[in-house]
């Protein structure tokens, strides 16, 4: 089920963002050759019109091959080589548009529908099914070995014949702080099933983890009416937009200043776990979920890095200085390049991955 959830969710995030190049490519009068979901070599293909769809055999991506592309065919009006740099760069940004815009749409249905949000005793509005959750888990904190997952519900904390059900989050802070150095009772509740868990509360924790190594939040489902929905749903569209870019700048200068990995980084077997997660959760998660998942590859995709979508811009943007295209040798071995450290940061990932989920 996990598999086929992620296959579904993975294909419409692609579907979406070469939909945009393809059908700018198609506004713009240029011949598309080729509608492709994965990566070559080609299982089967249907031919309608002047494009082949294609089904390929390794399907982490997608494609829209264009008449032109690879620089030949100038003097042809219908060919992607034929138009100018900024012709070019908006075929190019389309595809980041449409994950942007699916997202939007996404979370516009999730405020109508009902979101979980976290909400506090300031929370302006109505929630319901209001619950305790455990957002984050420190790595090799006492809640992560004991075997605490995010999004887990707190149901109890007990200590020998002392138990409270919490209403609010300073409740567990105030139990936590009162039995420090022991070990406490922890009902939760995970995909409707009911576990207990043993842990200690550290003294003295690393800055920013607390006693047991977890942050909480009170949360709720929250719904609007369409037109609010509409209006929240833009808003939290570009708060996740600017958050996401602001998480990518974290990540590549700890990774190439620092020469460390900050957090952690999910590859395809990781993002198909988390989709599943999500997805048994309710549909509140999957939503998010999913528009988070675009939102990232927008993000991604418009970083200025060779092999990507802001890559081929940043190479047409050097076109319109120059006033000349760089030569394909040198245009190769940049997109080259960038799709080799790509491949190895997609390896290293999965990996990492493997390890941490099997």
């Amino acid at each position: 089920m996990t598999a086929l959830i992620f296959i579904i969710v993975l294909s419409i995030l692609v579907f979406v963002h070469e939909f945009g190049h393809f059908w700018v490519a198609k506004k713009k009068g240029l011949k598309v050759e080729e509608f492709g979901f994965g990566f070559p070599p080609r299982l089967f293909g249907i031919k309608k019109g002047e494009t082949v769809y294609s089904i390929n055999l390794i399907p982490f991506g997608g494609f829209v091959k264009i008449f032109g592309e690879d620089g030949g065919e100038k003097d042809n009006p219908r060919s992607f080589s034929s138009r100018p740099p900024g012709a070019r760069s908006l075929i190019a940004v389309a595809g980041v548009t449409m994950n942007f815009l699916l997202a939007m749409v996404l979370l516009i249905v999730g405020n109508f529908s009902g979101l979980r949000i976290g909400v506090d005793e300031k929370f302006p509005g109505t929630a319901k099914d209001l619950k305790i959750q455990i957002i984050q888990v420190a790595p090799d904190s006492p809640a992560s070995v004991g075997g605490i997952k995010a999004l887990d519900e707190v149901l109890e904390l007990s200590f020998q014949q002392e138990k409270i059900i919490p209403a609010k989050v300073e409740d567990i802070q105030k139990f936590v702080k009162k039995h420090l150095g022991k070990e406490i009772g922890i009902k939760i509740k995970r995909n409707n099933e009911e576990l207990s868990f043993r842990i200690l509360a550290r003294r003295d924790p690393p800055a920013g983890q607390g006693s047991l190594g977890v942050s909480l939040a009170k949360t709720g489902l929250v719904s609007y009416p369409w037109h609010q929905a509409i209006l929240n749903g833009i808003k939290d569209s570009f708060l996740l937009f600017a958050n996401t870019i602001y998480a990518f700048g974290l990540f590549f200068k700890s990774f190439f200043v620092q020469g460390r990995v900050l957090g952690d980084v999910a590859g395809p077997i990781g993002i198909a776990v988390l989709t599943g997660q999500a997805a048994s959760l309710g549909l509140s998660y999957l939503i998010q979920f999913v528009a988070l998942l675009s939102v990232n590859l927008a993000v991604l995709n418009l970083m200025p890095f060779p092999a990507l979508d802001g890559g081929r811009i940043l190479l047409y943007g050097i076109e319109k200085v120059r006033g000349t295209p760089l030569s394909k040798k040198t245009e190769g071995f940049i997109n080259a390049a960038g799709f080799i450290f790509l491949l190895a940061l997609m390896f290293y990932v999965t990996v990492k991955d493997v390890i941490k989920f099997f």
